[in-house]
């Protein structure tokens, strides 16, 4: 296993990757990137062991309900990049399971690939949306054939693929780009049916990167986004060779499908989890800031209140179920339920804006305007601006700044920005998480019950 030290280290290895227009030499001691590498770097110290073989304990696969739950509870406590690693080796995982019958030299080279991967302690991010081109038609009919990631060459020793993945997290930071179809592909279109990992280092591998980090000098400012960020990647494979044990499919669009499902599935699960955490900091917010302003016992905040928990509660409850029936595989690895774990995301998704909304109006427009840090510290208005942000002898004026900078932070700023857009688009969006609750919803047992409660019986299998 490696520590912060060798993980810093060993990104200095030639990765070609840009931000703001101009390259990043020394990613590690880039003045903003490198936030997230230090981030990182914490995440390999803490799970740092140095007994041969050992394994980090977020790479664990799980194999009940209860190791299933202390993953994603451990989860919650890591940093993006050590997330998306655990989510990528149990997408390929979960790809290995079911395309076995049809391809079983392929499964076992994933597994093969994932073992190594976890003695190597490295760190992958998911590369599976595509530019898209003209969203209107199919990967085999755009008018520029790169628009999806395809295979450009075929060698005997591997293959050469060409295009550009979008919205990678923390893209530059990890060692291995998980490259997989975005969505189900049709017969005519084996080229776009391609999955693989390739190494960030890898030649013709071009990464532009864009953050939400604040670029305010006091981040004292931006109590969140200022202590941790996560850059999104453009990942560009300019004629890029995958070596052919690296390759895990490469044809078979039949197929194609299962790898953007799979990671889904856990891509939905981690933000379940997350917006499980979220949601209660907003009602937390909602209630502190009412608090704060003299207003908590007023009807209409008390409502909006109630409605933020009671949401909160529906999706801490989808959690729950979706780990509670979990599914374990013929390896012995524990899956979420998919129906719980697609409902309960969008849920999350589709009721983020609503809870944001009723935290707005519970806040004010201080949320916005409220002073600086600094100008706190200013000895001609300071002592001003704390009077006068305080609204009662028990309410400080910078605390009560403070709670108004964290929320602006969270869902007004550019985290927050983030935040909305993500909340919607993670895991394939509000319709692809639909299409999967109704894949997976019991409707022959809603019809029967409708049935039975018309007191109409006899119809029952018949319609």
């Amino acid at each position: 296993m490696m520590t912060g030290d060798e993980y810093r280290r060993s990104l200095d290895d030639g990765r070609e990757t840009y931000f703001e227009g101009q390259p990043v030499i020394d990613i590690a001691k880039h003045p903003m990137l490198g936030i997230t590498v230090d981030s990182a770097a914490a995440g390999y110290d803490r799970f740092y062991d140095p007994t041969p073989g050992a394994v980090g304990a977020f790479m664990h696969v799980p194999g009940s309900a209860k190791e299933l739950r202390e993953q994603v509870e451990l989860h919650e406590t890591v940093d993006l990049l050590t997330h998306v690693t655990y989510a990528s080796i149990m997408t390929l995982l979960t790809a290995a399971d079911r395309i076995e019958a049809t391809l079983p030299e392929n499964a076992a080279r994933i597994r093969a690939w994932v073992a190594e991967a976890q003695r190597r302690d490295v760190r992958i991010t998911q590369c599976i949306t595509d530019s898209k081109g003209d969203r209107s038609r199919r990967p085999s009919q755009q008018d520029d054939p790169d628009h999806y990631v395809r295979v450009v060459a075929r060698r005997d020793d591997g293959i050469v693929i060409r295009g550009a993945k979008l919205h990678i997290s923390a893209a530059s930071m990890g060692h291995e780009l998980m490259t997989i179809p975005t969505k189900s592909m049709k017969s005519g279109e084996e080229q776009y049916s391609v999955a693989c990992m390739v190494p960030v280092n890898a030649p013709g591998v071009k990464i532009i990167n864009t953050t939400y980090a604040p670029r305010h000098h006091d981040t004292r400012d931006f109590p969140i986004s200022g202590r941790h960020h996560t850059p999104e990647g453009f990942v560009i494979f300019d004629d890029v060779f995958v070596p052919n044990e690296r390759v895990f499919l490469d044809g078979n669009p039949e197929l194609a499908g299962i790898f953007a499902h799979s990671l889904g599935l856990w891509e939905r699960l981690g933000g379940l989890s997350s917006m499980a955490t979220r949601y209660e900091a907003l009602v937390g917010f909602a209630q502190l800031i009412s608090e704060a302003n003299g207003l908590d016992r007023v009807g209409h905040i008390k409502e909006k209140i109630s409605e933020m928990l009671i949401n909160a509660t529906l999706i801490r409850a989808t959690l729950e179920a979706a780990i509670e029936n979990c599914h374990v595989t013929s390896d012995g690895a524990a899956f979420p339920d998919e129906l719980y774990t697609n409902a309960g995301k969008y849920h999350g998704a589709a009721n983020w804006s609503l809870m944001v909304r009723h935290l707005h109006d519970i806040g004010g427009g201080s949320i916005l305007t409220a002073p600086g840090h600094a100008d706190f510290e200013n000895r001609q208005v300071g002592h001003l601006a704390r009077k006068y942000m305080g609204t009662m002898q028990s309410v400080d004026g910078l605390y009560r700044t403070r709670l108004f900078h964290a929320i602006r932070d969270l869902t007004a700023d550019a985290l927050g920005g983030w935040n909305a857009v993500t909340n919607i688009q993670a895991g394939g969006g509000l319709y692809a998480q639909r299409i999967v609750s109704r894949l997976h919803y019991d409707m022959d047992r809603a019809k029967e019950t409708a049935l039975r409660t018309g007191h109409m019986e006899e119809f029952i299998g018949k319609v």
